[in-house]
């Protein structure tokens, strides 16, 4: 086997994929530019660290859990007047979690909450701070089975261990008096050392008919509005809108 076979075998020992891959073409170009030794390293591990990079950031975001990935510009303001977008632009700039504030989205089914939670999301995660979406269902399913398995403990550590906890879609489904304790135990670990992100369709005074019981209600709010910002949406839903445009369509043709 030549020495470059075996160069090859070496950078897959030493997990170098970049490198291996981009090798080839690099040889080439050293050749065609009698480059030096070192600026053909230096261009070589250069390359590599940057997709390692990349690739750490793609990692970072799958596990995030994020439904899309939509920034703040794709946000039509102009469909939502009544937000207020230099209050929306501040929340990106991440300034909230200097003194760990929630930021609670309230408004009607597709107004844009889980949009704008997201968008907050995916800037936490460019600078370089965990984060996690999960619908309140989900986390309150999965803390209930760890529950079962006598594991809540370290299922709650590990949810309040995130720097940035989005919980989607509070209020679509009641939960049960084992799950709304649970969820209480989990925003009780987060206040005042994280920041947590909540998209609900029920205005707060009605949460109560959501978990069930208004003491555990008035002590999980207390905890989630006190260092929060509170954004009511109340325009209408770009859902409806995008069903009324393929209506439209459908009935020109």
């Amino acid at each position: 086997m030549s020495n470059y076979h075996q160069l090859l075998n070496q950078l897959s020992d030493l997990n170098l994929t970049c490198i291996k891959e981009i090798l080839p073409a690099h040889l080439d170009e050293v050749a065609k530019n009698e480059q030096s030794l070192v600026d053909s390293l230096f261009e070589l591990t250069h390359q590599e660290i940057s997709y390692r990079r990349k690739e750490t950031q793609r990692k970072i975001l799958k596990r995030a859990m994020f439904p899309y990935h939509k920034r703040l510009h794709d946000f039509n303001f102009d469909f939502q007047p009544k937000i207020k977008k230099s209050e929306i632009q501040d929340l990106v700039t991440l300034r909230f979690l200097d003194t760990y504030d929630n930021l609670l989205f309230i408004g009607n089914s597709g107004v844009g909450k889980t949009h704008l939670a997201v968008s907050i999301g995916l800037e936490c995660i460019d600078r370089g701070q965990s984060c996690l979406f999960i619908t309140s269902t989900e986390l309150v399913n999965r803390l209930i089975r760890a529950h079962k398995r006598g594991t809540s403990d370290t299922m709650l550590k590990k949810y309040a261990s995130y720097s940035v906890l989005i919980i989607d879609e509070v209020g679509y489904l009641p939960f049960s008096k084992e799950g709304s304790n649970l969820l209480f135990q989990l925003i009780n670990m987060r206040y005042e050392r994280k920041s947590t992100i909540i998209t609900t369709n029920i205005p707060l005074s009605q949460w109560s008919e959501i978990f069930g019981d208004k003491k555990l209600t008035n002590a999980l709010l207390d905890r989630l509005v006190h260092h929060s910002k509170i954004i009511q949406i109340t325009g209408p839903s770009y859902r409806m809108k995008s069903y009324s445009e393929t209506k439209g369509k459908e009935t020109k043709r």
